[in-house]
C-alpha cells in the first residue's frame, strides 16, 4: 500500500469514501507480545474522534489492571467534564477469569463467558459503541465457552458503523477468514525466554 494507497480497488459500485469508512472486525492474534496493547492504542485514537469506547476484558483477572485502563478511564472523565473525546466504558467480564482460576470451576467460567458474550450482542444490537474492544476473547471461543460460528455471524449482521478488535492467540480460523484486518504478532525474543518477569510500564 504505497502512500497510503491500496494496490487493489474492487468493482464493488461503492465511492471512495463509502469504502474508506466501512467498518471493521479486526484481530490481533499469535504467539508475540502486543496484541493487547495495539488494541488499546486503537481504543486511545478513537477516543480522539470523539468514539464511544467499549473495552470488554474475558480472561485477565477482574484484580489485574492494565495501565491502558487507567489512562482510558480517565479520558472518559474527561470527556463527561468537558466534551472532549469520547465516552469510555472498560468492563471485566467476570471475577476469577485468569490462567490461576482461583475462582469457580469450568462451568463458572463458561456461564459467565456466554453471559459476557451475550452483552456483547446486545450492546451490538443497540450500536452502544463506535469501537469495542474485546481483549483475549479469542480464548472462550478457543475452549468452547462462545461458539465461534456465533461470533461470525454476529459481527457480519451488526448494524450501523461499529469497528470491533478480537484479540488472542490462536483465533478462530473462521473468525480470521471472516475478518477485514488480520495481525499475527510472531514471537522472535521475549525477556522471558531469559528468565525475566514482566515489568512495570512493559506488561502493565
Amino acid at each position: 500500500m504505497p502512500e497510503g494507497r491500496p494496490v487493489n480497488v474492487p468493482d464493488d459500485g461503492l465511492t471512495t469514501r463509502q469504502r474508506r469508512q466501512r467498518p471493521l472486525v479486526v484481530v490481533h492474534t499469535g504467539d508475540g507480545k502486543g496484541k493487547s496493547t495495539a488494541a488499546f492504542g486503537l481504543a486511545l485514537r478513537g477516543w480522539n474522534q470523539g468514539w464511544r469506547i467499549g473495552v470488554f476484558q474475558f480472561v485477565k483477572s477482574a484484580k489485574w489492571r492494565v495501565g491502558e485502563q487507567t489512562v482510558l478511564e480517565r479520558l472518559g472523565r474527561l470527556h463527561e467534564e468537558t466534551g472532549e473525546g469520547g465516552p469510555v466504558e472498560w468492563h471485566k467480564m467476570g471475577s476469577g477469569w485468569s490462567w490461576a482460576r482461583k475462582r469457580g470451576d469450568a462451568e463458572d467460567h463458561a456461564a459467565a463467558a456466554a453471559e459476557g458474550w451475550a452483552e456483547i450482542k446486545r450492546r451490538l444490537a443497540e450500536e452502544t459503541h463506535d469501537l469495542l474492544v474485546l481483549d483475549e476473547f479469542t480464548y472462550p471461543m478457543a475452549w468452547g465457552w462462545v461458539d465461534a460460528e456465533d461470533v461470525v455471524r454476529t459481527l457480519a449482521a451488526r448494524p450501523g458503523h461499529q469497528h470491533v478488535v478480537i484479540t488472542g492467540r490462536g483465533a478462530d480460523p473462521r473468525l480470521v477468514a471472516a475478518a477485514d484486518l488480520v495481525t499475527d504478532m510472531t514471537k522472535v525474543r521475549h525477556p522471558m525466554d531469559a528468565g525475566q518477569k514482566g515489568q512495570r510500564g512493559i506488561e502493565w
